[in-house]
């Protein structure tokens, strides 16, 4: 899934920075010049695009990198709003945005991450909103308040749950970036075993 995700997001990228060329200038597209025909829409035409932005943006950083996003509330509505915003946004700029140049501009990236969405599978996207939890943490790193090891357990709805045991570093509440536990952990001094229960899916033991 990673592979298709970052092969759709090079595509997206590479095409909204390389074909598209000024109708009145020989000049090659840049950013510059798109932001400043993007300044041009509509307000609710630029809100919502925006958003869509900042959305993709997300769903890439926590589906291809080792950033991941904690919170519950905020990845439900990162994954949904890329399924649901996708196909929206794409219409949207279809039937509102006037001119040929920012039509093309406006469902271009669109097009691109909906048939992204169907290669890698609209179900398998929804099996992955669950936010990764903490049921235990772990080690709890002597000098960093912000960074401990953590048994973390994700919920996939009908097929259960997935575990994993992460070295993590706390961004925010919201957001984290996990790596994989040193192997010597027990060895290091700044690391400090803790075990302590946190529980954060609430299950109840059998």
């Amino acid at each position: 899934m990673e592979f298709i995700l970052y092969f759709g997001f090079s595509i997206g990228f590479s095409s909204g920075l390389t074909i598209i060329k000024s109708r009145h200038s020989s000049k090659p597209f840049s950013v510059i010049g798109h932001f400043k025909t993007t300044l041009q829409l509509t307000p609710t035409t630029k809100i919502l695009n925006i958003i869509y932005c900042l959305t993709v943006a997300l769903f890439l950083l926590d589906g291809l990198t080792r950033f991941d996003i904690k919170n519950q509330s905020l990845k439900s509505f990162v994954y949904f709003g890329f399924l649901i915003g996708t196909p929206t946004i794409l219409l949207w700029n279809l039937f509102s945005v006037k001119t040929k140049t920012k039509r093309v501009i406006g469902i271009a990236y669109p097009t691109i991450f909906l048939i992204l969405i169907f290669i890698v599978n609209p179900m398998k996207i929804l099996f992955s909103a669950g936010a990764w939890r903490t049921q235990t943490i772990l080690y709890q790193n002597g000098h960093l308040s912000f960074k401990t090891v953590e048994f973390q357990m994700q919920d996939v709805g009908a097929l259960g749950y997935n575990r994993r045991e992460v070295e993590v570093f706390y961004l925010t509440p919201l957001f984290m970036i996990t790596n994989k536990v040193p192997d010597d952990i027990d060895k290091r001094v700044e690391w400090i075993k803790v075990d302590k229960d946190v529980n954060e899916l609430e299950l109840k033991e059998p």
